[in-house]
């Protein structure tokens, strides 16, 4: 147990520790700066190093290993600076596992100098000793593992996922995003005894509205203010002075043909003045109240930008919360362009086409008029209501912002000093097509010098932004708003397209980077998805991804979850992976109601067999692959319960998932075994199965083999539990450790020092991944940690490695790691059962393990760990394997 520890505390240092190191100048040997180390950290195991130089190629070096790449990521800011092309960046990282950080010298920098350059110096990068770091992880993951203790023993008695992932999930294990908590009480009831909106009081509100071309976009949204106001106004035109010579005399006759009927002010500056100071000119007459008409009151102030598409109703919606809330100096509707009031993706700015705007408009006015009036650091200046009250205590926009951008916050924050509250209101959408005022370019050179100001003046605002955008109190309507958004798509005239969503799980994994791939197509195509996680903190997890961003919140209130998904006309439903649900048999139905129109189409895919047992690896209670799980099989393991405790049988389970399966367009797996296990158990669906294996994500080199002499090493890839033959792996080590396989591992030993293969620790057993702390393996292994794919073929030339081993002990629906094994041309042993036995058959340098079907009591760890060692042993006797290309995958096969 003490062992077992020690390696999950391992596992817990590489996951959390992160270590900074010192930024540096690069120069040459003429003591010219030729660029500059930005960053240098140490976090999941990835060394990272970024900056600029000017070079044709830099260099990280770390431990023998190295990342090269020459230097053109753009800098606008370094180009603009010194005047040099911005082409300049660089960002390399290399794997750093804590052995490395002990072991290995500091990590260096080398920059090739451009032809005729100067030679430049190398670089060290020390970065900070990991002990102290790594003691004060150790007293938290002590800490944190106490309080853990309940979700530990019950993934010891009863095997559950659900137990599984709630420790990793506490222990920060779990590599996806975790999302804030939605609020349910968003929406209007139609139930007035339950809404009890109170009537707000009656009003004349003052828009002012500077203009400075986009005459186009000024007639849009003069004619929506028109259209939409639904409160007696009053509009301040102020005229800047445009370069357009068209929109002066547009105005002028605009406001001449509405003079009997409205009340309009044109202003004409006499030269441009920029935006603040029109504004403020605005302001001045706003506050100057010509002789009131009737007895209305006249209410607050609203500024709005030229390019601000007000909707229907959009006034009375804006100012209610300042007339019934104390001390509230502005508000702040939702927009597609308002830095934290952004949606569908905050602070990320997402051009709408023709209706959209309106449409996630009508989304907003369903909200309860008081749900999510949320505190906020700051207002946003492109629509936003301001108290007459503060404007006079407060005073004008600050002159010393230039033409414009950060006025606002500027006010904000006098205000809050005073004891005023800024408001994010989100029921009210307004579209923003943001920058035409100014111009995008001349806008991001306001923002940086702006920027700047701020800082000086509050230096605890970017903390407070910050901390806004990490805990976003108004991610509920932001994702309201993002679900019409993204139902929005593609209608223009014709029906909406239907929206991906994705039934997935919280655990990482093949599925995962399966989804992510997925998306990435969604994203071109349509341009959305949604994913519906289970296995979280919340039964729900729901994303929309959308190319601003993703966008998360999470909750258990399942009507509340249907409801946002409601918000999608139309909905594509894809079941990918529905492990570490609390109530996983309830799935199903939850799924079918989702297909609200008779186009939407369902696909069910197999990533695991949770469909067709609890035990979605299709191991028995034992650990043990024993074939199709047909309904009469009484395992334990293919056995559940419901949330109240009833027992449900594997027939039960298999009933619950029928109906689901059964409306699906198509079955999609990745493997003829995975087809073969689906047909068992549903043999009248078989037309409808589609075998459609995974594509490598990227091509890996082969690899040398060593030279011959060399000592074996084999090597084993992924993150290996349970199901993946940790206890193979663990038995197999202590055998090799032992000498069991004396006729493999004495080879080569006694070879000359020089005729060896350099390696940083000479080893029988090497895993490239990690292993569940519950199987401890022996020193003599050495286990690298977390890789990426591209580091296959160093870190296999590296440690040595003349053959691979893939222990998974279920019959695996596709395998990767079977496959980037195998595209490295040495041998790879794997047991024939599932897609990894399918590969491994197919493949020259495959070599297919046999794993036999033990029975209860009988010792089937052992078994396969000596199947493992005959194989190896046999394979000492062969002539070498040819080197393979890149394993063939079986043809792609859709339901006939």
């Amino acid at each position: 147990m003490f062992r077992r520890l020690i390696a999950l505390n391992d596992r817990y240092a590489a996951t959390h520790l992160v270590l900074s190191g010192a930024p540096a100048e690069l120069r040459n040997t003429d003591g010219e700066t030729i660029g500059y180390v930005e960053r240098v950290t140490v976090d999941q195991g990835r060394l990272r190093v970024s900056g600029w130089a000017r070079a044709a190629r830099i260099t990280l070096v770390l431990g023998g290993n190295r990342a090269e790449i020459i230097p053109r990521l753009r800098r606008e800011d370094v180009g603009a600076s010194l005047g040099i092309p911005s082409e300049v960046g660089f960002d390399l990282d290399l794997p750093c596992t804590l052995d490395t950080l002990a072991t290995c010298d500091a990590p260096g920098l080398l920059a090739t100098p451009v032809p005729g350059g100067v030679e430049i110096y190398p670089l060290s990068l020390p970065l900070p000793a990991p002990g102290p770091a790594r003691i004060k992880l150790f007293l938290r993951f002590l800490w944190v593992g106490f309080c853990l203790l309940p979700a530990v023993a019950g993934w010891f008695i009863t095997r559950d996922p659900a137990y599984r992932a709630k420790v990793k999930r506490g222990l920060g294990l779990n590599t996806l995003h975790m999302a804030v908590p939605l609020e349910s009480r968003l929406f209007l009831t139609g139930d007035a005894n339950i809404d009890r909106i109170e009537p707000l009081a009656p009003c004349r509100i003052t828009i002012v509205l500077p203009v400075y071309n986009a005459l186009d976009l000024l007639k849009l949204a003069l004619a929506r203010i028109e259209e939409h106001t639904d409160l007696p106004w009053r509009l301040i035109l102020i005229e800047d002075r445009s370069s357009d010579a068209a929109v002066r005399p547009f105005l002028r006759d605009w406001v001449e043909s509405r003079q009997n009927s409205h009340d309009i002010e044109l202003i004409e500056n006499p030269e441009n003045l920029g935006f603040i100071r029109s504004v403020n000119t605005g302001l001045a007459a706003a506050a100057a109240q010509p002789a009131p008409v009737d007895d209305t009151p006249e209410g607050p102030v609203i500024l709005l930008n030229s390019d601000a598409l007000v909707p229907a109703g959009w006034a009375s919606r804006l100012v209610r919360p300042m007339l019934q809330h104390e001390n509230v100096a502005s508000v702040t509707p939702m927009s597609n362009d308002a830095e934290i009031f952004s949606s569908p993706a905050i602070c990320a700015r997402t051009l709408l086409t023709p209706g959209q705007g309106d449409a996630m408009d009508a989304v907003a006015r369903t909200f309860h008029p008081e749900a999510l009036l949320t505190p906020a650091p700051t207002g946003v200046g492109f629509c936003m209501a301001l108290s007459r009250d503060w404007l006079v205590r407060a005073g004008a926009l600050d002159p010393a912002f230039g033409r414009g951008y950060g006025e606002e916050v500027d006010w904000c924050q006098k205000v809050r000093a005073l004891g005023g509250r800024h408001l994010g209101l989100a029921g009210l959408f307004v579209e923003h097509r943001g920058g035409e005022s100014f111009g995008s370019t001349e806008k991001l050179v306001l923002v940086a010098r702006n920027n700047d100001i701020i800082a000086r003046r509050y230096p605890g605002y970017d903390l407070e932004i910050q901390d806004f955008i990490a805990a976003d109190p108004m991610v509920t309507a932001r994702l309201a708003l993002g679900m019409a958004w993204a139902g929005s798509l593609g209608a223009q005239g014709a029906a909406p397209a239907p929206v991906p969503v994705y039934l997935a799980h919280s655990l990482g994994g093949g599925a995962e980077n399966w989804l992510q791939e997925r998306i990435a197509g969604d994203l071109e195509t349509l341009g959305a998805a949604v994913v519906l996680r289970v296995g979280g903190s919340r039964r729900w997890q729901i994303e929309l991804c959308a190319p601003s961003g993703i966008t998360r919140g999470s909750s258990d209130d399942t009507a509340f979850v249907l409801r946002l998904l409601a918000l999608l006309p139309r909905r594509r439903i894809v079941y990918s992976c529905g492990v570490g649900d609390p109530d996983p048999m309830s799935l199903p139905d939850i799924l079918l109601s989702l297909r609200g129109h008779p186009d939407d189409r369902i696909e069910v895919l197999f990533h695991d067999f949770f469909p067709l047992s609890p035990s979605y690896t299709l191991l028995d209670f034992d650990g043990v692959y024993r074939g199709p799980v047909r309904r009469g099989r009484d395992d334990q393991a293919h056995r559940s319960a419901h949330p109240d405790g009833t027992p449900a049988t594997l027939a039960d389970w298999q009933d619950a998932w029928a109906p689901l399966v059964r409306a699906a367009e198509v079955l999609t797996v990745f493997s003829a075994d995975s087809a073969a296990q689906v047909r068992a158990v549903w043999p009248a669906l078989s037309r409808r199965i589609a075998i459609r294996p995974h594509a490598l994500p990227q091509t890996l080199p082969v690899i040398e083999p060593p030279a011959p002499g060399a000592a074996p090493v084999i090597g084993v890839l992924g993150n290996i539990g349970r199901q993946k033959g940790a206890a193979v792996l663990q038995t197999l080590a202590r055998r090799l450790e032992s000498g069991a396989a004396q006729d493999l591992t004495s080879g080569g030993q006694n070879a000359p020092a020089q005729d060896r293969p350099n390696r940083t620790k000479p080893a029988g057993l090497v895993l490239i991944g990690n292993i569940d702390p519950a199987y401890a393996l022996p020193k003599s292994v050495l286990v690298h940690g977390d890789y990426i794919p591209a580091d296959i073929p160093e870190l296999a030339a590296r440690h040595g490695i003349t053959h691979w081993l893939i222990p998974s002990i279920w019959p695996e629906t596709f395998s990767y790691t079977t496959r980037e094994t195998l595209a490295t041309g040495l041998p790879v042993l794997a047991f024939d059962i599932g897609a990894q036995g399918e590969a491994v058959r197919a493949a020259p340098n495959g070599v297919p393990v046999p794993l036999r079907s033990t029975g209860p009591g009988e010792d089937a760890v052992g078994f396969a760990a000596a199947a493992i060692l005959a194989a190896l042993n046999g394979l000492s006797d062969r002539a070498e394997l040819p080197p393979a290309a890149a394993p063939a995958s079986p043809a792609e096969k859709e339901p006939s």
